[in-house]
């Protein structure tokens, strides 16, 4: 099994929104700074992870991600199935056609088996257990995410007023003018 970045990121936000939960819903953009990753990559991921039910969005000022159950209720089995992940380590992908026309490959049951036991393994941890993970490394949660304003709080520079002319027509005028 090779673990992609779907699926390792998809985890690592769900252990953020995790250990956020009680402080109201959690922005992507606050997971995308404290986590460095892409917003456009976690709004794709919190869309199938939302389809799967296990976020909820809140629109508006103040809105956010929360989890849909319980941090207990999750696994990391379900995270990863959700952003379309899979857990196979067969060279064919359980199609028993290893070596083609139907003829499976002498190691495609002890690939098939790890299969199993990988699903069982990641189904056996919770949400809940690596959040609780993180907090006993003595992980720190800040009140008031450090957001990066797109609003700066420096002033507007004022236009800088130039007396010419905007148009051939407003240049013709100003010579005749003269």
């Amino acid at each position: 099994m090779r673990l992609t970045t779907k699926g390792r990121f998809a985890v690592t936000a769900m252990i953020d929104l995790g250990l956020r939960q009680n402080s109201g819903p959690v922005t992507l953009a606050a997971i995308s700074q404290r986590q460095q990753i892409s917003l456009s990559y976690l709004e794709q991921l919190f869309g199938k992870l939302r389809r799967h039910e296990l976020v909820e969005s809140t629109r508006g000022p103040g809105g956010g991600y929360s989890l849909a159950r319980s941090p207990a209720q999750i696994t990391v089995a379900d995270i990863i199935l959700s952003v379309d992940e899979p857990i196979d380590a067969t060279q064919c992908g359980g199609k028993e056609n290893c070596l083609g026309e139907g003829s499976r490959c002498m190691t495609h049951d002890l690939w098939a088996s790890l299969n199993v036991r990988m699903v069982e393994f990641l189904d056996s941890v919770s949400l809940q257990k690596l959040v609780e993970d993180q907090l006993a490394k003595g992980l720190q949660i800040e009140e008031k995410p450090n957001l990066r304003r797109a609003i700066s709080s420096m002033p507007a520079a004022k236009p800088i007023r130039i007396n010419v002319p905007n148009s051939v027509f407003a240049l013709g005028k100003a010579f005749n003018k003269t």
